[in-house]
């Protein structure tokens, strides 16, 4: 298997890491895929792939069933964009195999302010610390150094409620990081489409992340391939919403929302993610990253 098709990686403390959480993903150079929630043959052939979400971190209740939920995820870069893509397995798809019902504390849930909860639904969020800094428990700054987006199966900024795509994630109680979010989806800097499987039972996500201006590594200083194979925090998450009843107990009636890397309350601590190595044909991966450890699927 090549090195672009390993599993996710675990690797030693000794590397230089972007979190504590000792989860690592490279993406290498590739193709430019079409954004359009499609995983057209061949397209996604020279990116990395990952698999959950059995062995992720829960924080409502524990997945343990991959026909519930699992996903397939890819990932790759053209030298200008970080690509993401994500095959999901979910046998119950909100507001689609359900009525789109409500928590019953939060009537705001489907507002597109910041009143309300951009993911709240079936969704998938995306975490990158650019800069590769953090202090304490800070989390996402929600600027280009650190962000923390959303995109949901039925409901999007561009397209309303109904319609799946982007949405601004956290901390959307910022005003400043609010109107980031909402200036990069409205211009495209950040880019993800979103389409329910043949059959229903899943969905499938494509997303695009634009270098300049989302992946700030110094003030005014943008990733490029020129700067070599860097380390970035990554942190990624996807929530599920089945009927009401199954999520009694949980926050919102949140059946499952599984995360990559952290723990239970804390997964969006920037410590707490782990580490995205964007590689360079300008410069190998570090000695150590050249011989992967296989993780086992699940």
């Amino acid at each position: 298997m090549t090195r672009r098709l390993t599993a996710a990686l675990f690797l030693c403390a000794s590397l230089s890491t972007a979190g504590d959480f000792p989860r690592n993903l490279n993406a290498f150079p590739g193709s430019s895929p079409k954004i359009d929630g499609v995983l057209s043959s061949g397209e996604w052939g020279d990116a990395t792939q990952f698999y959950g979400v059995k062995d992720w971190i829960p924080q409502f209740t524990p997945t343990t069933k991959s026909k519930d939920l699992a996903l397939h995820g890819f990932v790759k870069h053209d030298g200008k964009r970080l690509y993401f893509a994500f095959d999901i397995t979910d046998d119950v798809l909100y507001g689609i195999d359900t009525p789109r019902w409500l928590p019953d504390d939060h009537p705001k849930a489907h507002d597109l302010t910041r009143e309300g909860f951009p993911w709240f639904g079936d969704e998938m969020e995306l975490l990158i610390n650019a800069s590769n800094k953090w202090t304490g428990a800070a989390q996402a700054a929600g600027n280009g150094f650190s962000w923390q987006m959303v995109c949901n199966l039925t409901k999007s900024r561009l397209g309303g409620v109904g319609k799946g795509g982007l949405l601004e994630g956290e901390p959307r109680k910022d005003p400043r990081a609010w109107d980031t979010y909402r200036e990069w989806i409205e211009t495209g800097a950040q880019q993800a489409a979103v389409k329910v499987k043949p059959g229903g039972k899943g969905y499938v996500i494509e997303w695009a992340v634009s270098f300049d201006p989302c992946l700030e590594v110094e003030p005014g200083r943008f990733y490029s391939p020129a700067m070599g194979s860097r380390p970035m925090g990554l942190n990624i998450a996807l929530g599920d919403l089945d009927e009401k009843e199954t999520g009694a107990g949980n926050f919102g009636n949140f059946h499952h929302e599984d995360w990559w890397t952290g723990a239970k309350e804390v997964r969006t601590q920037l410590r707490h993610w782990g580490t995205l190595w964007i590689m360079s044909e300008n410069s190998p991966p570090p000695a150590s990253l050249s011989k992967p450890i296989k993780r086992s699927r699940k």
